[in-house]
């Protein structure tokens, strides 16, 4: 199945004092990198936020008003993808692999989307396979600030429980430190 992948990698980070969430480096390498190895079957992969070098082979955009948070980074993606499905991710994605978006991909059905649940049994916004129609009618009219459970909640969606890790981020230093 064809599909486009989006990573919203926009943010502030406040927790981490301000610095640059996906250039982070878990493993070896910086988490925008796990985050585009998640997305090796996507075609195009979008990354929505600022410009960083060594990531040639995704197109680059920004939110109408960057710092607006997710909702305004996902309309921004959306309107560079060509396919009926995408996937969407977070870019501070430490566990995150192949086989999570395979899953997604996969479980989507004739469902609007099809999400990651994590252990506590919370759905995991910014980590889903979608049908962009979906997406795209269900974003509101002013999508600075809007809330992206409010926007994406209404929409018919396939819980995926989650194998241990795929859904941990990197949050705070704790975080950082027990990937590192």
């Amino acid at each position: 199945m064809d599909y486009a992948g989006i990573v919203l990698a926009g943010g502030a980070a406040r927790r981490l004092s301000g610095v640059d969430k996906p250039a982070l480096p878990v493993g070896g390498k910086p988490l925008l990198a796990r985050a585009l190895a998640a997305l090796a079957d996507a075609d195009p992969v979008i990354v929505v936020g600022p410009v960083r070098p060594g990531f040639d082979d995704v197109v680059w955009t920004r939110e109408a008003e960057p710092g607006t948070g997710p909702v305004a980074a996902l309309a921004a993606g959306l309107a560079l993808v060509p396919t009926e499905i995408v996937v969407v991710l977070a870019g501070d994605l430490a566990g995150v692999r192949s086989s999570t978006v395979d899953r997604l991909v996969g479980s989507l059905g004739a469902a609007s989307g099809a999400v990651l649940v994590d252990g506590p049994g919370e759905r995991q916004w910014l980590l889903g396979a979608w049908r962009v129609e979906a997406l795209r009618e269900a974003l509101p009219e002013a999508v600075e600030n809007a809330s992206l459970r409010r926007t994406l909640g209404g929409l018919e969606i396939v819980e995926v429980p989650e194998e241990p890790g795929e859904s941990d981020d990197i949050d705070t230093p704790e975080d950082l430190d027990r990937w590192s």
